[in-house]
């Protein structure tokens, strides 16, 4: 990532969504890709997260990690409120 990129802010879960996940790109659709194929070992390998359910555009990079720091620092409860203000159903979000 570098200065001038326009960033994402994004939350994953898996189907029952039991966990979730947030992170932060400059390509939103190559890293969901990378989540659904399992690349990248870790957290969203290990407990299947890969389902898209909301993110947030930001025009610096800077802005997106700190809305990713502030999001990691809330509740479960207050996430979940987030999430459900914008997609009540927790619906996966397609990237065209």
């Amino acid at each position: 990532m570098k200065d001038g990129d326009v960033a994402w802010v994004y939350i994953l879960t898996n189907s029952s969504h039991t966990s979730l996940y947030i992170g932060v790109t400059t390509d939103l659709a190559r890293r969901v890709w990378e989540h659904k194929s399992h690349l990248i070992p870790g957290f969203t390998q290990k407990y299947n997260v890969d389902k898209l359910i909301y993110c947030e555009l930001y025009q610096q990079i800077d802005d997106a990690l700190s809305r990713e720091k502030q999001l990691k620092g809330w509740s479960r409860v207050k996430k979940e409120k987030l999430i459900s203000q914008v997609n009540p159903s927790w619906e996966e979000i397609t990237l065209l």
